[in-house]
């Protein structure tokens, strides 16, 4: 197998996968997609990551999205050891996680209470519980290549890791757990018609990502979630919106405030704990009013809100601005074209999708706007150029199925670095 790591590296790895499943904690991060192995990271800085074997990287990870303002920007280190200094839980409510619902809910369109959980698979799993007890419903729909975290209903053509993997569906989820997942195409209206027909006065909610980040980015296409939204109106359906990536990520109030579509839920994470782990859900009053205590529809956790995340939520989310996403997506297009022209000059077919700040190159010649297209893409030579990058002093995503994601710390020097090295594996890419 071709190597991408020197020797700490390897060794770590070596001692990884006798006491962790492949040796990681998540499967994306074991390189099996790009046929290589992973470098460990010792630390992070900016837009740059170092290894355990000194190597230096431009990162365009950034821990899968969340750090919109690069890794270990001084303020917020200085937060985490103040608030530390106060302790690190209480499993008791704090004015510090008051202080983020607020902000969140004077943000986002459609939220006016929130729940904090720890990851955006709770608060996936918890919305949809929500929605099937308040609409009395047990059916939902989501879309093919979409990723709402590993709850078994939603490991049902699923995007991200499990799409890496080529396991859109997993082992151990009962037939009786997914029998209730219905799977429409993305941005197929048509579809989600006709498992209304099939399934009418049967169906609790459809769930989406507005704009796709698990298997690429392929943002809707246009009049696709508006007419989403008033389907669902037409039908008594409520309309889920999991916002784990887009969310602060494309915009202040997420994917919703571009598109202009309100959705009954939204499901949040990544950006809103700063790169510690947290995730969220929220909606309108009177479907939230259904949850433990108000109501009774039960989710609890012990670390749900802890002054960790919440100072590190607060911290990140008052310091976005118009002006930071403006810049982010100026440095996406730039990004996004370089890509493009390099994979042209060496006659590699490549589509590049990307919203913002996020981008993902497609080797494929044909667009790109839903699973089945995604996947015809050429993982392959996503291998080749990956090793060639990572070569040359370049992170991105282990994955052709995931989104790049850039930061407040990144600059037009780093992307013209990013290019010079894309044009050396494009060549690479040609030559296999």
């Amino acid at each position: 197998m071709p190597s991408s790591t020197s020797g700490s590296s390897r060794r770590l790895f070596a001692r990884a996968r006798r006491v962790l499943p492949g040796g990681v904690n998540s499967p994306v991060r074991a390189f099996k997609a790009v046929q290589g192995q992973p470098p460990f990271i010792a630390r992070g800085t900016g837009a740059h990551i170092a290894d355990v074997d000194g190597r230096r990287y431009i990162d365009y990870v950034m821990s899968w999205g969340p750090l919109i303002h690069g890794h270990a920007p001084a303020g917020l280190t200085k937060a985490l050891v103040t608030a530390t200094k106060r302790g690190t839980s209480f499993g008791a409510p704090t004015a510090l996680e008051v202080q983020l619902a607020e902000r969140v809910c004077s943000l986002v369109p459609s939220i006016e209470r929130v729940r904090f959980v720890n990851s955006g698979t709770e608060a996936t799993m918890t919305a949809l519980r929500l929605a099937r007890a308040a609409t009395r419903k047990d059916k939902i729909i989501k879309f093919q290549g979409c990723y709402h975290g590993h709850a078994d209903p939603l490991l049902v053509q699923a995007g991200s890791g499990a799409l890496t993997l080529g396991v859109p569906t997993s082992p151990g989820v009962t037939k009786a757990s997914a029998a209730n997942t219905l799977v429409a195409n993305y941005n197929d209206l048509e579809s989600v018609k006709r498992l209304f027909r099939i399934h009418r006065r049967k169906i609790a909610a459809v769930i989406i990502e507005p704009i796709a980040g698990n298997m690429g980015v392929i943002p809707p296409q246009k009049g696709f979630l508006e007419e989403l939204r008033e389907l669902c109106d037409q039908s008594g359906v409520l309309l889920i919106f999991d916002e784990v990536i887009s969310g602060f990520r494309v915009a202040l109030g997420g994917a919703q405030t571009i598109f202009g579509v309100k959705p009954d839920l939204t499901c949040l994470g990544k950006i809103i704990g700063g790169g510690l782990p947290v995730g969220a859900y929220g909606g309108r009053a009177d479907l939230m009013t259904h949850i433990a205590p108000d109501g009774p529809v039960y989710q609890a956790g012990t670390l749900s809100g802890n002054p960790l995340a919440m100072t590190a939520g607060t911290w990140t989310l008052s310091r976005l601005s118009e002006r930071l996403y403006h810049q982010l997506a100026k440095l996406g297009d730039q990004l996004a074209e370089g890509l493009a022209e390099v994979a042209s000059e060496a006659g590699v077919q490549l589509r590049v999708n990307s919203f913002g700040s996020m981008v993902t190159p497609f080797f494929t010649n044909r667009p790109v706007c839903n699973y089945r297209s995604a996947t015809d893409a050429n993982t392959r030579l996503y291998g080749v150029f990956f090793r060639s990058m990572l070569r040359h002093g370049i992170y991105p995503p282990p994955s052709q199925f995931e989104s790049w994601f850039l930061s407040a710390a990144h600059e037009a020097h780093d992307i013209e670095r990013t290019i010079d090295a894309a044009r050396l594996a494009m060549r690479a890419v040609a030559r296999s």
